[in-house]
Parts: structure tokens; sequence; C-alpha cells
């Protein structure tokens, strides 16, 4: 896929802003533990304005809207063109700085975004490694991500530079839709920053509709979903502003 910006920094450069979590423990504390300096997720006054708010994004990306709903929004402002995020997002894997390895372990299965299995705590679907190898079973598959569409140019009519990855997720749970939207900011929304990045989840919980009712499986979920998504934007945030200036004004000539 075209890029249009190819940045070449060392992740070792001067005042680097992450650290990589190195166990499962560093992902609970970065991930579960930690509140995340910038809240991401979208509340609504009304079910009406968030029914609104959920229709035009699916229709935007090609969401069947009487299919999926999308329970949960995040949004957060980075400064750095939309192509710049894309093209930081292309390279998402297992060994990201934004994400708890240790514990969701992601394994691109085409050596690409197309199709993308997530285990817990490391395994990689085959078989476990490290100090898993000592246990008598596997690790099991969270879920498994098949992409329906990725975006990496924006269509001629838009004119807020979207892009998207849109996958459909089954195999464990969530069970329905997974989306990751980048955009141009729209200064009318009182947004301020070069672009925002959104991360949206359609599902019902493992599948089924029954379970989905139930209030206290949603609050848990939710809870967990919500603190983990807000500091894995938080966290890509911190990166790519990073990233990006010293892409404009190099360190030492890197």
């Amino acid at each position: 896929m075209p890029v249009n910006i190819k940045p070449q920094l060392s992740v070792n450069a001067y005042d680097f802003p992450l650290t990589k979590t190195s166990n499962v423990f560093t992902d609970i504390r970065y991930y579960f533990l930690n509140s995340p300096k910038i809240k991401t997720l979208i509340k609504f006054n009304s079910v009406g304005a968030r029914q609104r708010f959920s229709e035009s994004i699916m229709q935007r990306i090609g969401i069947d809207v009487n299919r999926y709903r999308l329970l949960n929004i995040h949004q957060i402002g980075i400064e750095a063109p939309a192509s710049y995020l894309f093209h930081e997002l292309m390279k998402w894997n297992g060994d990201s700085l934004c994400w708890p390895n240790h514990i969701a372990r992601v394994n691109l299965m085409d050596i690409s975004m197309e199709r993308i299995q997530i285990t817990l705590f490391g395994g990689d679907g085959a078989m476990n490694k490290g100090i898993w190898r000592l246990f008598p079973f596997h690790f099991p598959q969270l879920f498994m991500l098949k992409a329906l569409r990725i975006q990496p140019i924006p269509n001629q009519v838009d004119t807020d530079n979207a892009r998207y990855f849109l996958y459909e997720s089954s195999g464990g749970y969530p069970i329905g839709v997974f989306s990751i939207y980048v955009r141009t900011s729209i200064p009318e929304r009182n947004e301020h920053e070069m672009s925002q990045l959104f991360f949206m989840v359609g599902f019902n919980f493992y599948g089924r509709t029954s379970l989905s009712k139930l209030n206290f499986i949603n609050r848990i979920w939710e809870g967990v979903h919500n603190r983990v998504t807000a500091n894995v934007a938080n966290r890509f945030k911190e990166l790519c502003e990073w990233k990006f200036e010293n892409f404009k004004n190099p360190v030492n000539g890197q």
C-alpha cells in the first residue's frame, strides 16, 4: 500500500517518551491500573445522540447499521497528519509499544494486517513460547480479526482525509466488528489537533444476545475495555507526536 511519509527514527533517540512493557505485571500496571491522562471514551447525552453518531460512522465505513451497533467509541486528538498516523498503525504488531503484548499477543497470520489473531498471555495460536512451554496446555485465542476493508487513501469525495481499518471479529471475544478510524480534525467540532483517532467496537457478548443483556457483564467488560483502550490511545498519541516532531526536527541528525 502506498505511504506518503516514511520516517526513519531510532527508538533510542533522545527523550523517548515510552517504556516498553517487559512482562504481564508491567502490562497490568500500564494498561489496567494506570489512569490515562486524557479521557477518550465518547459519552452521549441521550440514546438518540449515540445512535445518530454511531450510524454516521458505520455508514461512512460500510457497516450494516441493522446488524451491528457500536457499543464503545473512543476518540483522541493527535498532533500529526492523518497519513502519518495511518502509516504508524500499519506497523501495529505484537511488539508494539502501545499494546499489552504479554497479556493479549498480536499474531499477524499472513505477515500483514489482513488477518490478525489475538491470543492470551503470549500464545501464538499454535504453540506457547518462553516460560509458557512449561505448561501442558495452550492459552486460548481471544479472537480473530479478518479485514473487511482497509482504506489507506481517502476517497476523492472526502474532505477530511479519512482512512480506516474495518475488521470482522470472530472466534472468541468480542463477536462483531472492530474499526480504527483516522481523519483530519474538524474545527467546527471543537477539535484542535491535526488529526483525530477513533477506536470503535460493535459486538454481542460472545455472540450471544442474552449475555449482552446482563448489566453486570456489560459493566465489567466496558470497565476493562475502556481503561485499556484509553491507555492504548494515550500511548499511541505520545509515540506519534514524539516521532513526528523528530521527523520534522531531527535530533543529532536522526
